[in-house]
């Protein structure tokens, strides 16, 4: 498939057939890891009557967090591995089928297992996610009007998995049991494989070659190095099963977190100082650190979804509809109809703001965006109080709370994402990418040690938590919001472009 080819082709709602690939083989792949992942804290913090781990609050909820963090940081080796090594095609299939033996792994009936399964999701997804994205893109020439409205066509398929994933391992796991629910995430994954294969020759030119390939000596070195990786991964798993090493999940995520951190702080000190930047470039990437700062602290309090949020709606909330118990994992499918319902509304916000003349900075929109999403846990402050005293709340505090969440969720993510094209340095703009994408890793596993101070035999503590987290996000949203009156002459051009 050529790109004027590509660029005529209308096979899919008149975008190109290609699409149809890549938007069911994402929709499937969501459904597997939002599916598994609605389980995760729950599974670990069950206990052994009920078939879970009966890990502590803080240890299961410093596990998510790595884990969720891991997945976006393996992204930067993937998206490595596709452009020099596999290209995206072998690389997103290749991921899919490690996605789908660790969703089997998981549905082993064996504890000893767990932490196997959840590394192989993890790297599989890592493998996937960066690349399929990135192939969405090179379906269309550079100057084809459509690219815009076929990422929103995608993002709808990603948001549709989700609402599959929650839906079907929640009611698996209802019903059925644990092991039931991770074996669907599976079941998942491997349709989609099946309709990644069948439809390959949508895409027969789009990622089949890396597009900056190694040469075959430096590749076998390459090579070399990533299995000497996974026999390190594999030797640590190896240890601490047979009980030579002992780790503490919550030491650890602390030491990630840190580490991240200085990695992100690093090279992005590294660009700003040794990239020979121009001067309005340098205002520029000003601007965009304090949308990397108000994204970090976005997504530590916006993945309490599967931690803190998911344990509140298993203990805390009244899911009785008659004779019907809703699943716990079906309280953040809201989130996902939220978006659904809402994206076309914010989509025309900014349109319809810019032709009034008013443009706020990307700084200022990310700052709302953050304000919004705290706002909620204002929503779980009242919420909690309730279930200190004792009593089941209504389903309708944490909906709120989830919506909530969703706005701040769209006034924050897409702008980010549109920022850091607009102002990085356009000879980094893919490192800069990557830069971003750590936020996104320090923020979630910042959520997991938040969510660790969630402790279920000091009820009493909950209230202050959320209020915690509230006003932090809000104080740092205030803070951006102010520099991002400064922002805005930072941002110069690119911004009156953007708008």
């Amino acid at each position: 498939m050529s790109s004027q080819d590509t660029h005529l082709d209308t096979g899919f709602f008149g975008h190109p057939k290609g699409l149809s690939t890549l938007f069911f083989t994402e929709m499937w792949e969501r459904m597997s890891y939002y599916g598994m992942r609605a389980l995760l804290v729950l599974f670990m913090t069950a206990s052994l009557q009920e078939e879970g781990l009966e890990f502590t609050v803080a240890a299961a909820a410093a596990i998510y967090g790595l884990y969720t963090g891991a997945v976006y940081f393996l992204g930067l080796p993937g998206g490595w591995i596709a452009d020099r090594l596999l290209g995206g095609q072998r690389t997103v299939w290749y991921g899919g089928i490690i996605i789908m033996c660790g969703h089997i792994v998981l549905a082993i009936p064996a504890h000893e297992t767990f932490f196997i399964g959840l590394i192989l999701v993890a790297a599989g997804t890592g493998l996937l996610k960066p690349n399929i994205s990135a192939m969405v893109g090179q379906l269309y020439r550079d100057e084809d009007e459509r690219r815009d409205g076929g990422y929103a066509l995608y993002y709808m398929g990603i948001n549709l998995g989700s609402v599959l994933g929650y839906t079907i391992c929640g009611y698996f796991m209802e019903n059925l049991g644990w092991h039931w629910a991770f074996g669907a995430a599976a079941v998942g994954m491997g349709v989609g494989l099946i309709q990644y294969r069948h439809t390959l020759g949508n895409i027969a030119q789009v990622g089949d070659q890396p597009s900056n390939p190694l040469s075959a000596e430096k590749a076998r070195k390459a090579w070399s190095v990533i299995g000497a990786v996974v026999a390190v991964v594999a030797g640590v798993v190896a240890l601490t099963y047979s009980g030579l090493i002992t780790i503490n999940p919550v030491v650890v995520a602390q030491y990630v977190a840190v580490a991240f951190t200085l990695i992100f702080f690093a090279y992005y000190g590294f660009i700003y100082f040794a990239g020979e930047l121009e001067h309005d470039e340098k205002r520029k990437m000003w601007a965009l650190f304090l949308v990397c700062v108000a994204s970090a602290c976005f997504w530590s309090g916006f993945e309490q979804a599967g931690s803190s949020l998911n344990l509140f709606a298993r203990d805390y909330t009244d899911r009785l509809i008659g004779d019907f118990s809703i699943p716990t994992a079906w309280f953040q499918s809201t989130n996902s109809f939220f978006i659904i319902i809402l994206s076309p509304f914010f989509a025309a916000l900014w349109i319809n703001l810019a032709k009034r003349m008013i443009s706020p900075s990307y700084t200022v929109k990310c700052a709302i965006g953050l304000v919004i999403m705290a706002s909620g846990f204002i929503v779980m402050f009242f919420a909690a109080q309730y279930a200190a005293q004792g009593l089941k709340v209504a389903p309708m505090w944490l909906v709120t709370t989830y919506f909530l969440h969703t706005v701040g969720e769209l006034c924050l993510s897409p702008v980010a994402l549109s920022a850091v094209s607009k102002l990085s340095p356009k000879r980094f703009a893919g490192q800069m990418m990557g830069v971003f994408v750590l936020t996104y890793s320090i923020g979630n596993i910042i959520s997991g040690l938040l969510a660790g101070n969630f402790d279920p035999n000091n009820v009493e503590q909950m209230p202050n938590l959320y209020l915690q987290i509230s006003l932090f996000c809000i104080g740092v949203g205030i803070l951006v919001g102010l520099f991002g009156l400064r922002a805005k002459v930072w941002e110069g051009q690119g911004q009156q472009q953007a708008a």
